[in-house]
């Protein structure tokens, strides 16, 4: 094994070590508030796409945690801010940690990358931009890697909350 290859796995063992430690605070700190709420749920921790990921599910169908995903996810996305927050407040480090609740995000997500590959579809048909609707940062990653997964490329538009993504022809 040459000496760039060993930094490089003890770098990666290190950024791991490190993700792994942002999913602990960041559970600690969400079963703190689902305590406080008189919330049941399940935290489920991983290291998806060098983020930390934190999922709050429940065996019951989850209908008590569909309050804290809100109207279109208004409620988790404050959420995942102040679990952000108090990551950053242990480790001095910002965290890109994405929160997950009742599988909304994982439907969104779905819905999303489907959304992009028929945007991306008419862009190709089309020869012309298709613009899109406003949507979150996580919304309009979702459909950036949609649209580059159909071959075309894709760019944002727009200042928050009104960002959109535009999906541009070959």
């Amino acid at each position: 094994m040459t000496e760039g290859t060993t930094s490089d796995a003890a770098e990666g063992a290190d950024t791991l070590t490190r993700l792994e430690q942002e999913g602990e605070i960041a559970a600690d700190y969400l079963e703190g508030l689902l305590d406080i709420a008189d919330l049941d749920g399940d935290i489920d921790m991983d290291v998806e796409a060098d983020r930390a990921s934190v999922s709050i599910i429940s065996d019951t169908g989850g209908r008590d945690l569909h309050k804290l995903v809100g109207r279109d996810g208004e409620v988790l996305e404050a959420l995942q801010e102040l679990t952000r927050l108090a990551v950053h407040r242990e480790t001095g480090d910002r965290s890109r940690l994405m929160l997950d609740i009742a599988g909304y995000r994982a439907q969104k997500r779905s819905e999303l990358s489907e959304l992009g590959a028929k945007a991306a579809a008419e862009a190709k048909s089309t020869g012309e931009p298709v613009k899109m609707k406003p949507m979150t940062p996580f919304e309009r990653k979702v459909v950036h890697d949609a649209v580059k997964a159909a071959g075309l490329r894709s760019e944002s538009e727009g200042e928050e909350p009104q960002r959109f993504v535009v999906v541009l022809p070959a």
